[in-house]
């Protein structure tokens, strides 16, 4: 018999029993899959670094100010315990056996959540010893949730790995507020409505005050469902269920402004953009791609369309030439590794059909790069492709406008990604539409100076506007101070107010 989430449970604490807070427990606490910090080699020596990304810049930030406390794995690692503290934040790490991450991350995480969520481009997988062990991890960070944070104290929940954790902390803890936000898509009701689990899933994120998600359909998708399969009650914006109001919204999540538009004037990162051009030939136009190798991104699709444009003469070896960057993606999961074979065998076959002596016509880097060198190469493409089949909101693109603040470049733009709600200035394609990708490329091509700016001009309003520090600040303002959260037909490229 399958445990559900409402079911009793046994952890280290007891509702009701936290009284006064001690030294150990934080008035903030963020919960997410991933603890902040990685291991790293430096000049021989061993040293902890943040993790890339905005999220975790950002956070990190909240974290200081509050005295926050960070719950986290610390991944598949040989390094032991990760420090206490990092950079004025307190870190705790939960523990993942090599079994349970097998079953809870390569299993009901990645091969039945994600697919499900990304519209089931690859079909999900339903295994009842993966669920258990879902709800085992869940409980586990929960329940170091519950020892950590103090009365009255406020924890956020990141993402769909975790999407039990509101409910079995709330039965933990019902003094504290609680926020969730999933960073990947909300799927519709005849994609949810498959997994066996999906009462239970929706009990879990209820058990939050304040649930977010990338964009308004995404939000609606969940209220509705939530009405429909736990008979709660009321609008797409405010749930009432078992006594509790629930809040939902969305909060597009957006990147460092400041960091990018600074490092993108830097002149040893500039040169770097010549540096690349000129490794590449000086070609006419520089076409680039940048994904996590993970086939929601559309990668293979895309080459695909790019070699029918040289096949048909509208891309020449000699002037067009293009960079694609795949940041290796769950190597242990055999799935992703048989993705990298398709698709290096596309991006030969492109190369052997259509290169020049010396002069291959896509580059292809299987690698992780530095920021450094991302925006280098942001800065050095004319045209960037994003074309995921499906994504919570993806944060390259918008990476990529802020970075072009002469407005120069263009975008070729995925209408599946969460970021084209915002980005409406890109060339938007259908990327199940090999000819459509083709036309937005060839429509790029073609735009003169002045589209292109006033394109770019119109992109990079959105992405100033917001940077992810007011992303962080918008979701607790609406989790703190009971601001209400967007209502899902409201304009996609704002979150509630301040």
């Amino acid at each position: 018999m399958l445990q559900s989430t409402n079911d009793p449970v046994e952890p280290t604490l007891s509702a009701g029993r936290i009284s006064k807070s001690t030294p150990e427990q934080a008035e903030f606490v963020v919960i997410a899959n991933r603890l902040p910090v990685q291991h790293s080699m430096s000049q021989g020596n061993e040293e902890w670094r943040p993790s890339p990304g905005g999220l975790v810049s950002a956070l990190t930030a909240v974290l200081q100010n509050q005295n926050g406390l960070w719950i986290g794995w610390l991944g598949v690692s040989e390094h032991g315990e990760p420090p206490l503290t990092y950079e004025g934040i307190r870190l705790k790490s939960v523990a993942i056996s090599p079994e349970e991450y097998a079953d809870f991350y390569l299993g009901f995480s990645n091969a039945t959540l994600w697919p499900l969520y990304h519209d089931a481009i690859r079909a999900p997988t339903f295994h009842r010893h993966w669920w258990h062990t879902y709800q085992d991890i869940n409980m586990r960070y929960a329940a170091a949730a519950a020892e950590s944070v103090a009365p009255g104290g406020t924890v956020w929940i990141h993402d769909y790995q975790l999407q039990l954790v509101p409910n079995m902390l709330r039965l933990l803890r019902p003094d504290v507020r609680i926020g969730f936000f999933l960073h990947i898509p909300f799927p519709p009701s005849e994609l949810f409505m498959q997994l066996p689990w999906r009462k239970e899933i929706l009990t879990g994120l209820l058990g939050a005050d304040l649930i977010g998600f990338q964009v308004p359909h995404m939000a609606s998708n969940f209220s509705r469902i939530a009405r429909r399969l736990l008979g709660a009650t009321g609008t797409d914006s405010t749930l009432v269920f078992e006594g509790r109001t629930i809040r939902v919204g969305a909060f597009p999540i957006s990147v460092d402004t400041a960091q990018i538009t600074r490092l993108a004037a830097d002149p040893k990162i500039r040169e770097r953009a010549r540096e690349i051009r000129r490794d590449l030939g000086n070609p006419e136009i520089v076409l680039l791609g940048v994904d996590r190798l993970d086939y929601t991104k559309g990668i293979e699709q895309r080459i695909r369309a790019i070699t029918e444009l040289y096949a048909d003469g509208t891309l020449n070896g000699e002037k067009h030439v293009m960079v694609q960057v795949a940041v290796p993606s769950r190597e242990s999961d055999a799935h992703y590794d048989l993705e990298r074979r398709n698709l290096e065998q596309v991006v030969s076959e492109m190369n052997g059909d259509h290169g020049l002596v010396g002069r291959p016509i896509i580059h292809y880097l299987h690698q992780n790069l530095p920021f450094e060198e991302l925006l280098a190469l942001y800065l050095a493409a004319d045209i960037m492709l994003v074309t995921p089949f499906r994504d919570g909101m993806n944060l390259v693109a918008k990476e990529y406008v802020t970075s072009r603040t002469d407005l120069t470049g263009r975008l070729v733009l995925s209408e599946f990604a969460g970021a084209a709600a915002e980005l409406r200035g890109a060339f938007m394609v259908n990327p199940h539409d090999l000819d459509g990708i083709k036309e937005a490329v060839t429509l790029a091509l073609k735009a003169g100076p002045k589209e292109a700016k006033a394109r770019m001009r119109r992109m990079r309003r959105k992405t100033m506007r917001r940077d992810v520090f007011d992303w962080a600040q918008s979701f607790l303002a609406a989790l703190q101070q009971g601001t209400p959260a967007q209502p899902a037909g409201g304009d996609e490229g704002s979150g509630p107010p301040l």
